[in-house]
C-alpha cells in the first residue's frame, strides 16, 4: 500500500463533481484515506451527496487493511464503526445464541458492499461475526464522527443517515423474502 503524507491545508475548486455538477471552493484539511470520490458515489451510503460532501466526509474516513482470516468483528461484541470494502472479500457469520460451535455463513461481501451498519443504528453488540476470506482493505466511519458530521455539517449527516435507512431497509426486505421460501404455507 502507498504511504501518504498528508499535507495540512488545501485549496480545491471543483469545476465539474463527478456525482453531480456544482462549482464551489473549499478549503479542508486533507484526510489520510487515499479513497477517491469516484469510488464513494458508486457505495449506497454516499448516494446524493456532493464532491464538497464527499471531500468533508474523506476527513472522518479512516482506512485499514486486514490479512485473510481476521476477525474484523465478532458476533456479541460491541462495535461503533460502519464498514466499506474497498477491495477483498469477507464472510458474514452468525451463530444461535449460546451455540458458537454452530456458526453459519449467512453470506459473503464484496468491494463496494458495507457491514456494521445496525450497531450504529441499535446500539447494541454485533449481531454476527465478519471473517476476511481474502486479504480486505476496508475504509470505516465511526459513530463518533458521525455525531460530528450531525452538529457541523447537518444536510451531509441527514443524507447518510437516510442512505443507511435505505440500504438497512433493502436487506431486511431481502431476508423477508428468504424467510417467506422457507416458512410454512399458511391453510
Amino acid at each position: 500500500m502507498q504511504s501518504i503524507v498528508p499535507i495540512p491545508i488545501v485549496s480545491v475548486w471543483l469545476l465539474s463533481d463527478s456525482c453531480f455538477p456544482s462549482f464551489a471552493t473549499i478549503l479542508l484539511p486533507m484526510s489520510e484515506c487515499t479513497i477517491d470520490n469516484a469510488f464513494l458515489c458508486k457505495h449506497s451510503m454516499f448516494g446524493g451527496l456532493t464532491d464538497a460532501e464527499l471531500m468533508i466526509i474523506h476527513d472522518y474516513l479512516d482506512e485499514n487493511t486486514y490479512a485473510k482470516g481476521t476477525h474484523i468483528l465478532k458476533q456479541g461484541e460491541p462495535n461503533n464503526s460502519v464498514y466499506f470494502i474497498v477491495e477483498g472479500e469477507v464472510s458474514i457469520q452468525k451463530h444461535p445464541q449460546e451455540k458458537e460451535d454452530q456458526e453459519r455463513v449467512i453470506t459473503t461481501l464484496h468491494a463496494g458492499d458495507s457491514f456494521g451498519e445496525m450497531e450504529l443504528i441499535d446500539i447494541q453488540p454485533c449481531a454476527a461475526s465478519v471473517v476476511c476470506l481474502t486479504e480486505t482493505r476496508i475504509i470505516s466511519l465511526s459513530n463518533k464522527d458521525l455525531h460530528k458530521l450531525s452538529t457541523t455539517h447537518l444536510k451531509t449527516y441527514t443524507m447518510l443517515i437516510l442512505n443507511l435507512a435505505r440500504d438497512i431497509s433493502r436487506r431486511l426486505r431481502s431476508t423477508d423474502n428468504l424467510l417467506s421460501l422457507v416458512s410454512k404455507k399458511t391453510p
